[in-house]
């Protein structure tokens, strides 16, 4: 087999309470996921089919490091999440069998430029740019599955400077982990490595250069991050 005729990119992942770390291949996000945060982009919360958008790996912002603003935009959002990494890939995944798949959870934040993403469906054009800019994926330390029950309830909540933007709980899902895992690999198959960001609660809004953000899911984790 031929060598690469340019270096290979360095693989993106994240740390692992404990120890290591989890290669990370893909990043899917739900949209929508909340039904307050539904209403609050103007959409119906009604129990839609769920639908998907992706941001590349290399979007990934661990450790604790700061995010530079990123260029094009005014309007960065803030969206705190739960995310879900994919262990055991699959196609077709039954819901009953999903959990089986998962091998961690961690506290993320989907960051969007939504100026950008807002004029493109205005358009009727793609939206991926108001999502899978660099650093667009804050994340903090993923927690083994094995480590604690499936979160299906619990606090997650976002602080900026200090003071709640979004706080809500986990059993509002429209969707649940479990049905996201099922209906996602019946769209594509999943494989090790997959990260699944699960959508966020109402209150999203714009942050500025300076600002800290201080996000947490009980039982999973926290994600911090400075806007600079």
């Amino acid at each position: 087999m031929p060598g690469y005729v340019i270096a290979p990119p360095p693989v993106s992942s994240v740390p692992v309470a404990g120890g290591g770390a989890f290669p990370v291949r893909r990043i899917f996000c739900v949209g929508r996921n909340y039904a307050e945060h539904t209403r609050e982009m103007g959409g119906d919360p009604d129990r839609e089919l769920p639908f998907f958008f992706t941001k590349p790996a290399d979007a990934l912002l661990t450790g604790g490091a700061d995010m530079p603003y990123p260029s094009m935009t005014s309007n960065l959002h803030h969206e705190m999440e739960l995310v879900v990494a994919i262990g055991i890939g699959g196609a077709d995944i039954a819901e009953a069998d999903a959990l089986n798949h998962v091998w961690g959870y961690a506290a993320g934040l989907d960051m969007t430029r939504r100026d950008l993403q807002n004029a493109a469906k205005k358009e009727g054009k793609p939206w991926d740019m108001g999502k899978g800019f660099d650093h667009s994926a804050p994340i903090g330390t993923l927690i083994p599955a094995s480590a604690s029950h499936p979160p299906t309830a619990g606090r997650i909540e976002l602080k900026v400077n200090g003071v709640v933007r979004q706080t809500s709980d986990l059993s509002k899902l429209i969707w649940s982990v479990a049905e996201t895992i099922a209906y996602l690999s019946k769209l594509v198959a999943l494989a090790p490595g997959d990260l699944i960001f699960t959508g966020t609660p109402e209150g999203v809004a714009a942050v500025t250069k300076g600002d800290l953000l201080e996000g947490v899911v009980d039982g999973v984790g926290t994600v911090t991050v400075k806007i600079v």
